[in-house]
């Protein structure tokens, strides 16, 4: 066994919740469940549409996300809830060991991080690339090149909020204007965070 008994411990045992389970939350969800975690918590309130098929994990047009992936998953919890600035704010993040933010709203983004940043894995941009190689995983203070991170690190800067907490994000420049994603990328991200839980996890 890769990890020994007391590592599969551990993992069952630890609390996680992730935030949004599209391009990059559903291959989190995916790499945490098949590693061994058993305590997982999905939040999302979208359906799957024909635009995004091309990313997901669990795809069923039309469908509910988190209901979905509740089939394919079982054993996890769910929260359908549309996440807005309110609702982090009310949110109690307490019971949790780790949270993953994989949403895709800067004000939203922000918020999380002033309530948990201690626990806090966020993803950043990973939309409009195509080279996984450029993945990086550092502080949110750290990161560069990346007008995603370059928007949230203004927001704290200017909520005067200087905490550092974990982000994987991309060196890639974006290669159009419009939206497009590659799952190479987004898989790519979810399975880096994946990857950091664990370290996590077995450091503590």
């Amino acid at each position: 066994m890769l990890f020994g008994d007391e590592a599969m411990q551990k993992f069952a045992k630890t609390k996680i919740l992730i935030l949004g389970v599209g391009g990059v939350g559903s291959y989190v969800l995916d790499g945490l469940y098949k590693t061994g975690f058993k305590d997982i918590t999905i939040l999302d309130y979208d359906i799957y549409d024909e635009t995004n098929l091309n990313r997901q994990i669990g795809v069923e047009v039309g469908k509910c996300k988190v209901e979905t992936l509740a089939k394919l998953y079982p054993g996890i919890k769910t929260i359908k809830q549309k996440m807005d600035v309110e609702w982090v704010k009310n949110f109690d993040f307490e019971p949790y060991d780790i949270v993953v933010d994989a949403a895709d709203t800067t004000d939203v983004k922000v918020e999380v991080a002033k309530k948990c940043y201690k626990k806090l894995i966020m993803a950043l941009g990973s939309a409009k690339r195509y080279d996984f190689t450029k993945i990086e995983v550092s502080k949110i203070f750290k990161t560069h090149t990346d007008p995603f991170a370059r928007k949230i690190r203004n927001a704290l800067k200017k909520d005067k909020f200087n905490k550092n907490f974990t982000v994987v994000f991309s060196t890639e420049e974006p290669k159009c204007k419009d939206k497009g994603s590659c799952v190479a990328v987004t898989g790519a991200f979810g399975l880096a965070i994946c990857s950091e839980v664990i370290k996590r996890v077995l450091k503590d």
